[in-house]
């Protein structure tokens, strides 16, 4: 008997989460709209399983080389993780903002407490690292800086101290980049984005390798009731199918704009990791990033990110955002587009800001 070979990500993307390869059997799992299965039973009760969640969920964890639950939001999944975390210390660098309002609220309550360090300066986040410490929350890149920080590095500091490592995975995406390979205990995804890709659901999932951590993790999911709607994990299963497609499309689309981006003189700073989707400029006031942002055709002005189409926004309109964060700041979620329309539209507005 022959080794199964490794599977690339493209072809995981597609195969995973199918039914079997049987006579009369669909091709993808069907949704099953029920919160009441009869008993005696596997299921239960819609708050303990559903077919989309298992498809979904297998798909992702073979992508991610761990196993996943699936959350109504990459905010519930935050919440499930961190209702974990009790009396004890957050390291959690640059962070999405309703990562830190999280931590801010879990704090002024007493709950626990937070240390927000430049997750991009590696020996400043191994210092804030101590024994009270329970969690080392990584973003790399972060949102909306694009900082990138030493996953390695990090995640063996925290290790040398019994410390958990969650990385939020969202914007890199498994295609990208994978922490668990990396020795990382979580990943966190706002599934939302990219994952399903299509600006059409809201969800979010953790992937993890430990089964201990999974049934404590499934546990508080069916407790809290952080559960997705079969539908909407059905439409984000259908979306990753592409995820493989869409991330390196967006991706050279991203890298191409960042070149001439860096070249345009209304631009003061070009933030882009290098790969990816993401990034970010500085201009020269919040004024300017402004008139940007409401003088163009096909980009759209919109909070969220990781959908087919371009998007962007200066992120200090939000109240909560990091004072760290430019007023200037525009960050830009690269679409499939054709990138020369993409351009055109954006120089225009750029001119009119000069």
């Amino acid at each position: 008997m022959t080794d199964t070979p490794a599977l690339k990500p493209e072809t995981i993307a597609v195969q995973a989460g199918r039914p079997a390869h049987e006579p009369d059997q669909p091709l993808n799992v069907p949704i099953t709209m029920a919160s009441t299965y009869v008993g005696g039973g596997d299921k239960e009760y819609g708050r303990y399983a559903n077919d989309a969640w298992a498809a979904f969920e297998e798909a992702l964890g073979a992508l991610e080389g761990g196993r996943a639950l699936t959350f109504s939001s990459g905010q519930a999944a935050t919440a499930t993780l961190l209702d974990l975390v009790d009396d004890s210390t957050v390291v959690c660098g640059q962070a999405y903002l309703g990562t830190t309002g999280q931590l801010a609220d879990l704090e002024a309550r007493g709950r626990l407490r937070t240390k927000l360090v430049d997750i991009a300066d590696t020996p400043a986040v191994i210092a804030a690292l101590d024994d009270d410490t329970a969690l080392l929350w990584i973003e790399s890149p972060t949102n909306p800086e694009m900082a990138l920080a030493d996953l390695p590095a990090l995640i063996a500091a925290a290790h040398e101290r019994d410390i958990r490592v969650v990385v939020d995975n969202t914007l890199a995406t498994p295609i990208l980049q994978q922490p668990l390979a990396l020795g990382a205990d979580i990943v966190l995804h706002s599934v939302t984005k990219y994952l399903a890709g299509h600006s059409d659901v809201n969800l979010g999932a953790l992937v993890v390798r430990d089964e201990e951590l999974w049934a404590v993790l499934k546990g508080r999911r069916d407790l809290i009731g952080a559960i997705p709607g079969p539908f909407e994990v059905w439409l984000a299963l259908r979306g990753l199918r592409t995820l493989p497609l869409r991330v390196r499309a967006a991706s050279a689309n991203a890298a191409e704009l960042a070149r001439r981006l860096a070249e345009h003189p209304s631009v003061h700073e070009v933030r882009y990791p290098g790969s990816g989707a993401m990034l970010a400029v500085v201009l020269a006031s919040a004024e300017a990033a402004e008139l940007v942002t409401h003088a163009t055709l096909l980009w759209v002005h919109a909070t969220s990110l990781g959908g087919v189409e371009s998007t962007f926004e200066r992120r200090r309109r939000w109240k909560g955002e990091s004072q760290d964060v430019p007023e200037g700041l525009v960050r830009l979620s690269v679409g499939i587009e054709d990138v020369d329309d993409l351009w055109a539209d954006l120089l225009r507005a750029l001119d009119r800001a000069r």
